[in-house]
């Protein structure tokens, strides 16, 4: 029986050093997050003491109307601890461009802004391929024109090789695959992030979070936020 529960608990122990360890631990690539109010209250201090973390995109909006009801606080605290940050906006494809260009302007302020603002693409809405393309580009050319810069992209993986491919030569992207394995874009085009997983886990953050890194030799000032 000693024996039997010595075992279980040296089990146990592996396990936990097993789940500890995570991407950030074991490569030298510059590291970030992402999170909105799913993740809840965040105690930013203690992510600001996280040395690995080097920026955080936070969700402002989603469509026409929809405003991340933490991103006012969530953007506050993350600059009081010294993180370099950006925010998103989610894209629904059937809503007007304008209306949405509206929302996100509403939050994503220049003068608040560290990093390139991002437009998170991850649905067609329903909508035929070229029809979606068509609004999607339209929409990001109003994004370039309101901040002066072209937009960071963030989609799939998969997204990408089956509704972008090779139209997005022009901009910055953070692709989404989670699994070991670096992506690798059926176009063959480098890319600047990956975000790995989305079920990271971080000091100060209950439950999971999507953590994400630079590719090669890929680094933060490459998504910096140009003020004029």
């Amino acid at each position: 029986m000693k024996r039997f529960c010595i075992t279980i608990i040296s089990s146990i122990i592996a396990l936990c050093a097993s789940a500890q360890v995570q991407c950030e631990d074991t490569c030298s690539h510059v590291h970030g997050i992402d999170l909105s109010h799913y993740q809840g209250n965040v105690f930013w201090e203690t992510v600001g003491d996280n040395s690995k973390m080097a920026y955080v995109y936070l969700k402002a909006t989603e469509g026409g109307t929809n405003v991340d009801s933490k991103y006012k606080q969530n953007i506050d605290l993350a600059h009081r601890y010294g993180l370099k940050v950006g925010s998103y906006h989610f894209y629904r494809a059937r809503i007007p461009q304008q209306t949405q260009l509206k929302n996100f302007m509403a939050q994503c302020r220049p003068d608040n802004q560290d990093l390139l603002p991002m437009i998170d693409v991850e649905t067609k809405s329903g909508l035929e391929t070229e029809e979606f393309c068509d609004s999607l580009f339209k929409f990001l050319q109003l994004v370039e024109k309101a901040y002066r810069q072209k937009p960071l992209i963030y989609t799939g993986a998969n997204f990408y090789d089956h509704y972008l491919l090779g139209k997005l030569d022009s901009y910055k992207l953070m692709i989404a695959q989670y699994t070991k394995r670096e992506p690798v874009l059926k176009d063959g085009r480098d890319f600047e992030m990956w975000q790995y997983t989305g079920k990271g886990k971080l000091n100060g953050i209950n439950g999971y979070v999507d953590k994400s890194r630079f590719m090669g030799r890929h680094r933060l000032r490459e998504i910096r936020f140009r003020h004029r």
